[in-house]
């Protein structure tokens, strides 16, 4: 049975969350047709680009992302302190980047008198934009609708473009977190798409990569001058030390890619390079067994349901929102 959204979206139990969702058409999302012959990759494009503007106007960050050819996956960090923050008139700025807006609040802007009485509307009105913009749900209506117009213009056509509406996973803990980010990232690895992480186009491994690349490139030409930062200013960046900062991905960027280059040339045989037999330190500092992470990282999706993570923390999500059982690894 489909359960209902706030039992799954729950921010005082994680901010971080995996989504995804599928075309249900037979053209693809992206990628071949090989009925009409029809190329549609640019597409991919158009999915990465919302992904980005979206991410600038809600209070939700992306730690990882992919697209393949017929979904996508997205997890996404969901700021609601931020969002808390914003000023009357910055939560209307970013509202007014997506939406007409409303007529009160056009006079507002103006600079039109207008009574306390319309004043409070505005206020009203304004709080409610606010919370829509820290929703993961106003976040992939805004994606998902804006992409099926899209295809719908250029496949000259109406009706639905995705299967249904998006599926959630809430990540519990960490080692949830860096599975499902290593799932993600691994996706078209793991699809047999491509053997390596650089060349994982629509991907944001691929994205951190080059930003690291283009800082090291940098630093050889101009090491006085790191204007190039090591990591995209438009994902979540990791953390490489203790912080209390809750704006991160607990991981040092380092630890990161070098536990997904170990993980790629083990589920992808014609991946180039040795293999070693040293299991990365990441994993051990999570308590992640080697078997443990290499079944997970190819089954994520199926070996949790709404939420994952340890035993106790599905327990514990599970008994709070009244759920009498939980889908884990057995």
């Amino acid at each position: 049975m489909t359960r209902a959204r706030h039992s799954q979206i729950d921010l005082t139990a994680t901010r971080f969350y995996h989504v995804i969702n599928r075309c249900v058409r037979r053209s693809f999302l992206c990628g071949d047709d090989k009925f009409s012959g029809r190329n549609f990759d640019h597409r991919r494009t158009w999915l990465v680009d919302r992904f980005f503007l979206l991410s600038d106007i809600f209070a939700i960050g992306i730690a990882a992302y992919t697209v393949m050819s017929n979904h996508y996956h997205l997890v996404l960090h969901v700021d609601k302190n931020t969002a808390q923050a914003w000023t009357l008139d910055e939560v209307i700025e970013r509202w007014y980047r997506l939406f007409n807006g409303h007529v009160l609040v056009d006079r507002y802007l103006t600079g039109k008198v207008i009574s306390p009485t319309h004043m409070v509307a505005v206020e009203k009105l304004v709080e409610v934009w606010r919370e829509r913009l820290y929703d993961i749900s106003w976040y992939m209506k805004c994606l998902n609708e804006h992409i099926a117009r899209q295809a719908n213009r250029e496949d000259q056509c109406t009706g639905r473009f995705w299967e249904g509406r998006f599926k959630s996973q809430a990540l519990l803990d960490d080692a949830a977190l860096l599975s499902c980010m290593a799932y993600v990232d691994l996706n078209p690895i793991r699809a047999g798409v491509t053997h390596s992480l650089t060349t994982s186009n629509f991907t944001s491994i691929q994205k951190r990569i080059a930003q690291l690349n283009s800082h090291k490139k940098q630093a050889i030409r101009k090491p006085s001058s790191m204007q190039v930062p090591k990591q995209p200013p438009s994902l979540l960046p990791f953390t490489s030390s203790n912080t209390d900062e809750i704006n991160v991905i607990p991981f040092s960027c380092s630890d990161y890619l070098e536990l997904l280059d170990w993980s790629g040339r083990q589920v992808s045989p014609d991946k180039v390079g040795r293999i070693t037999e040293e299991v990365p330190s990441i994993l051990s500092i999570q308590d992640i067994a080697k078997n443990d992470w290499l079944v997970t990282i190819k089954h994520f999706r199926r070996q949790y349901g709404s939420f994952a993570g340890s035993i106790s923390h599905l327990r514990e999500y599970a008994h709070q929102h009244g759920n009498s059982w939980y889908k884990h690894p057995t």
